[in-house]
């Protein structure tokens, strides 16, 4: 093990359980309670090290890894408020795609292409065709089963990751999903008809689109 991966490690370790009890705070829960500790305040921490120890290695430059290091960050809090309230807030996903924009017009983003003419143009289209498809796709399983927060979720990774790398991400946090579902149903922990929140496979998904070597 390097030291930037177990540093990465420890920040994500940290920033984990930090993230945990942000989400047990913020935004307000409706009836102004506060979640104690539970099965949430560790998996999240452990997501949290497996995606930023692999973003350790992942990139060669300093600059790239800082860049994704702050997107990650900002991914596990997303994932800790999802899993705690189903909600992905717009104070986080905008100016995640904001962010994501920018550092792919600079030509800077090594995902998309090193300022080649052209490069965003399949980050754009994936920007948008993804979440679109997607939230079509969803429209059976009733009201609710994807949220604008997923689709402006995907809309950022999209425009970070491009479409190829999104479209993969997905496809890996479906998959996540379904394996989840099932192991719960089996085990009796949900119902048919229980409520099972998209943004966290989504973010796992995203994580992988980013850390996939090509």
């Amino acid at each position: 093990m390097t030291l930037a991966i177990g540093l990465f490690a420890l920040v994500g370790l940290a920033w984990g359980v930090v993230a945990d009890r942000i989400a047990a705070r913020w935004p307000a829960h409706e009836d102004g309670s506060i979640r104690g500790r539970d099965w949430r305040t560790v998996v999240v921490p452990l997501i949290g090290v497996a995606a930023m120890a692999d973003l350790g290695q992942r990139f060669p430059d300093t600059g790239s890894t800082l860049i994704f290091a702050a997107v990650f960050l900002a991914l596990i809090l997303l994932l800790a408020i999802d899993l705690d309230q189903r909600l992905l807030p717009d104070e986080i996903t905008l100016p995640f795609a904001g962010l994501a924009a920018i550092y792919g017009l600079t030509g800077l983003n090594p995902l998309i292409g090193h300022a080649v003419p052209g490069a965003m143009l399949p980050a754009l289209i994936g920007a948008i065709v993804i979440p679109t498809v997607f939230f079509v796709l969803s429209i059976p399983f009733g009201p609710g089963a994807l949220g604008l927060g997923d689709v402006k979720l995907l809309f950022g990774v999209g425009l970070l990751a491009g479409l190829e790398r999104t479209a993969f991400g997905v496809i890996v946090g479906v998959l996540i999903s379904g394996f989840v579902i099932v192991a719960l149903l089996v085990t009796r922990r949900i119902g048919l008809r229980s409520f099972i929140p998209y943004g966290p496979f989504l973010i796992v998904g995203a994580f992988w689109a980013v850390l996939l070597q090509s």
